[in-house]
């Protein structure tokens, strides 16, 4: 084990895990959060940001677990590695190009688009489906807001503006989700995935990893307890909206990706290195998933 962690009181590494303010990501990790089964040798401390943020934050390694966005891996790969457990995948859903009625497709290609941020998946995915639009960076859950205000003609969504959406009669132009799946032998999008520090070793990495599965596995047995949990995070949705965010995001795929979703993440971020958003020398076919089997 790494010994430059710092440990507490009882001797257990404390290990820092970066995450998104999130019903998904709440959901995910409130077995971890909460103490619901034993962690020996280690000691869990949660740190909630948005996903732009922990993706630099990834690249300046300050972190020894986060969430990821999958588009800003291949800068990253060189001090982490990805987990096999905790994707977030689109089954034929993902973000959204949603707008306010009578703005056209053309209209809002030829606009200012607001988006979450350049490293988002959903940004890769965007540029791989209409091309080298003009954005701008908006916090998420300020894009439907600055969209109703006519700020901007369209924004792209992600979280739960992904179900929110209609409650503002906003039209979508395009779910990058359904798009990838039709382009593809019917693979779901990549959207986040966690990644454990190399520095690490091997044998934490695959700890931390164990952990992990189990904290997901443990709410999806016990969705109630870690619904209640996760709806902290859903800025005022209702237990409805909740449960079906969660459960589009949290599935059997977020305990393994399994081959296809491994094969996803290879050929999105390939078609990344096509139009110039992903380093060249990156190689896809290296991609280390802890825990695969």
């Amino acid at each position: 084990m790494d010994t430059t962690l710092d440990q507490d009181e009882n001797g257990d590494y404390l290990v820092r895990i970066g995450h998104s303010p999130d019903p998904d990501d709440a959901f995910m990790f409130h077995a971890m959060t909460n103490g619901k089964f034993p962690t020996p040798g280690y000691k869990f401390v949660h740190e909630l940001q948005d996903i732009e943020t922990l993706n630099h934050r990834a690249m300046n390694q300050e972190l020894e677990v986060s969430a990821v966005s999958i588009h800003a891996f291949p800068e990253i790969s060189k001090h982490y590695s990805l987990m096999n457990c905790g994707a977030s995948m689109g089954e034929g859903y993902g973000p959204m190009v949603v707008c306010k009625s009578g703005v056209s497709l053309d209209d809002a290609k030829n606009s200012v688009i607001a988006v979450p941020g350049l490293k988002t998946s959903a940004y890769l995915g965007l540029r791989l489906a209409w091309g080298d639009v003009n954005v701008a960076v908006v916090p998420f859950d300020e894009i439907i807001p600055r969209i109703l205000d006519g700020t901007y003609l369209s924004g792209l969504i992600i979280h739960e503006g992904q179900l929110t959406y209609v409650d503002n009669d906003l039209n979508v132009l395009v779910d990058l989700g359904k798009w990838w799946n039709s382009i593809t032998d019917n693979f779901p999008m990549p959207l986040g995935g966690n990644v454990v520090r190399r520095d690490l070793g091997q044998q934490m990495m695959k700890d931390i990893t164990l952990y992990t599965k189990m904290s997901i596995e443990y709410a999806i047995k016990n969705p109630d307890e870690a619904l209640e949990f996760a709806k902290k995070w859903g800025r005022g949705i209702d237990d409805a909206t909740n449960q079906k965010f969660v459960t589009m995001y949290v599935n059997e795929r977020t305990i393994d990706y399994r081959q296809d979703g491994r094969e996803s993440i290879k050929l999105f971020l390939q078609e990344g290195q096509k139009i110039g958003l992903i380093d060249q020398e990156f190689d896809t076919n290296n991609i280390d998933f802890i825990g695969a089997v």
